[in-house]
């Protein structure tokens, strides 16, 4: 008798394995299904996508543009690709644009704008070094560093190449210009 419950025992045990791994093996396709739909626009027409690994999902918010625009900080010179959203094309008409960034966080330069700027901001999730977003509806934050964060921002580009960006950025405040490219 203890035999058969012995055996039992394993039939349940292993029958629960091997659902779990059947259900895993689903989620894990769901979630390959979900990215790739995260990966196209409302139309879904791929995303095409950027030098620095940036992530370009987001609908409206972070269409690619081809405008380009340089940002100078001492003699470095990066180029950065800005969005197609409002909040982008009003931030490219206040170009050019030479101001003091103030340092924040060991990871961003900010500055307040004393106009607004439109918004779209998304939840959260990967900031990439070299983003440029709008914090709120009046600050320009410039990321020199990659991390996660549950902060809403609006995307209004990404440097191109940030190569060199947090060394030109410096530890402290920083005077930096942008303008058309």
């Amino acid at each position: 008798m203890m035999k058969l419950k012995s055996l039992i025992t394993v039939i349940v045990v292993l029958f629960a394995f091997s659902f779990c791994t059947a259900s895993c093996s689903n989620d894990d396709a769901a979630s390959s299904a979900q990215n790739d739909e995260n990966n196209t626009t409302e139309n879904n027409v791929p995303m095409p996508s950027q030098n620095n690994g940036n992530d370009t999902t987001g609908g409206e918010n972070t269409n690619l543009s081809t405008i380009k625009i340089k940002i100078r900080i001492g003699t470095a010179i990066f180029t950065a690709t800005l969005y197609d959203n409002a909040s982008a094309n009003e931030f490219k008409a206040r170009l050019p644009l030479t101001i003091n960034m103030i340092e924040l966080n060991g990871n961003e330069k900010y500055y307040n704008f004393s106009s607004p700027l439109p918004t779209n901001a998304s939840v959260g999730g990967d900031i990439k070094v070299g983003d440029l977003t709008l914090y709120g509806n009046n600050v320009l934050v410039l990321f020199y560093k990659s991390f996660n964060t549950a902060y809403s921002y609006t995307k209004l580009g990404y440097v191109d190449n940030p190569t060199g960006l947090a060394t030109a950025l410096g530890n402290g405040n920083v005077v930096v210009k942008f303008e058309n490219n």
